[in-house]
């Protein structure tokens, strides 16, 4: 008995992953919850376990490839008995070594009136490969549908006649499954006639799945013309054609010339799904949104010395250390108060304004920037808030972020002080309307009463959605920022 390894599920909006990395290979032994492979989605990483014990059979979905929301990965071959099963699928024979000798052809199945031809599109198995009866072997492309054709019978794929991309006849031979264990012959059967065992559960092409996942349309929006109501792939097209198609995404820029001599010295690596993400991400922030930045300065005297004052205290009574986030997070609830527009976003024709503060803390990673949120920040103590943010970081860092804890965020910080940045522009993170940027602090000379001092300055840039935030908004926002920080009993008067 074999178990299937799909894809779980992965989060609110998220319908695809990419193989990352596989810890088993075929023939290995696995045990339940023992982890299988890794997955990487837009945001976070996702182990996936062993849901029986076995040994390790076929890997379907190979390292670095793409897969949609209950795709099938692997296969798990139970009992101890099975071992020699995923061996034999590991490379392949040049003839069946199942337990009979027979031989089936699969051939080009029926393709319609006046259709002559086909062309080979995806294989979905690979020589060596066990297959199920019905299972999904290929797909053939015509010029008005797509046809997926079904083994017809169990056994191993020992050759495949037909490559992907070659051109064949209604007639044509496709590969030939050995060691064939139904009541086949030695008679070349079509895939046609391949029937449905009674009770079975349907299962949708596997084509369809992914043009499904990729569209972000749900099952019961498509209507399956195939056997017992299986889905196609031209189900999934006809579904798509009933809406209109968004617009085109712009064209990247081409690629400059390079010269021989320094392409040898080039390196090429595919970005990470979380940075094209963020790519993805950035760049519709800057075309959307009426973006503007601001700039104040901050005297951090009053904050260092009433840290430096208490936070021995506060991490003996809180277990946590006392942190500038907390300072600046609760400034920045403050300032939302007076100027609850910095807090709001747009939806259509109307503007949402948030009766509370979800609070984004960009964080660097080691994989890209990821944004945790600290929900109800507005309610939060000092200590509350350096927790959380102690936890999240943690957590983010890790990878171990979970989808949920990035989403509705409704205001940003983003510490490029950490980095040793002076001065920068941060870029929105939508549908937010507003971004706090810190910077390094840094020993300037001030006049302050008439004198030359030296204080520890930060400069401070809020970047604001000018369709929603107006320039009085903004730069109050930022002032109300200024002052909570630079004389921070104002938070305990409310003031």
């Amino acid at each position: 008995m074999s178990t299937e390894i799909r894809v779980p599920t992965l989060g609110e909006s998220v319908t695809e992953a990419t193989v990352a990395t596989w810890f088993k290979k075929p023939g290995d032994a696995v045990a339940v919850d023992e982890m299988l492979c890794e997955l990487e989605t837009d945001k976070v990483t996702v182990e996936v376990p062993a849901t029986a014990a076995g040994v390790m059979g076929e890997i379907v979905a190979a390292e670095g490839e793409t897969v949609g929301v209950d795709a099938l990965l692997a296969t798990i071959v139970e009992g101890s008995g099975a071992a020699s099963a995923p061996a034999k699928a590991t490379k392949a024979p040049a003839k069946a070594e199942g337990s009979g000798d027979a031989s089936v052809d699969v051939m080009v199945p029926t393709l319609g009136e006046s259709v002559t031809e086909a062309t080979v599109s995806t294989w979905f198995k690979k020589v060596g490969d066990t297959v199920a009866q019905d299972e999904m072997l290929c797909e053939l492309e015509t010029d008005k549908v797509s046809v997926e054709v079904p083994a017809p019978a169990a056994g191993i794929l020992s050759e495949i006649v037909a490559a992907e991309g070659t051109t064949v006849d209604a007639s044509a031979k496709l590969a030939v499954i050995g060691g064939a264990t139904t009541s086949a012959s030695d008679t070349p059967v079509t895939a046609a006639s391949a029937t449905s065992v009674g009770g079975k559960d349907v299962e949708d092409a596997p084509s369809a799945k992914k043009a499904m996942a990729e569209a972000g349309v749900s099952r019961d929006a498509v209507t399956g013309s195939g056997r017992d109501g299986r889905i196609m792939k031209d189900d999934v097209a006809k579904a798509l054609a009933a809406t209109p198609a968004p617009s085109a995404a712009p064209a990247s820029v081409p690629r400059a010339p390079v010269t021989a001599d320094d392409a040898s010295r080039e390196e090429r690596v595919k970005m990470t799904r979380l940075r094209q993400t963020i790519a993805r991400r950035l760049k519709e922030s800057q075309n959307t949104a009426a973006m503007l930045t601001t700039y104040n300065e901050v005297d951090m005297t009053e904050v260092m010395a009433l840290r430096k004052e208490y936070k021995e205290l506060f991490e003996k009574k809180h277990g946590t250390k006392l942190g500038f986030m907390s300072f600046f997070t609760k400034a920045c609830c403050h300032a939302l108060r007076e100027v609850p527009e910095v807090n709001a976003e747009i939806d259509g024709t109307d503007v949402v304004y948030k009766n509370f503060v979800h609070m984004g803390i960009a964080a660097g990673t080691p994989s890209g920037l990821v944004v945790p949120v600290i929900r109800d920040a507005d309610s939060m103590s000092f200590a509350d808030i350096e927790k959380a943010i102690a936890e999240k970081g943690k957590r983010a860092r890790d990878g171990k972020l979970s989808m949920a804890e990035m989403q509705g965020g409704t205001f940003t910080i983003s510490n490029g002080g950490v980095y040793g940045s002076l001065m920068s522009s941060p870029i929105l993170n939508p549908p937010q309307s507003g971004i706090l940027g810190m910077h390094k602090i840094q020993d300037r000379p001030m006049a302050i009463n008439g004198q030359v001092v030296i204080r520890p300055m930060m400069y401070l840039a809020l970047s604001y959605d000018h369709r929603i935030v107006d320039g009085k908004g903004a730069v109050t926002f930022l002032v109300r920022v200024k002052e909570a920080l630079e004389d921070p009993r104002r938070l305990l008067m409310d003031l």
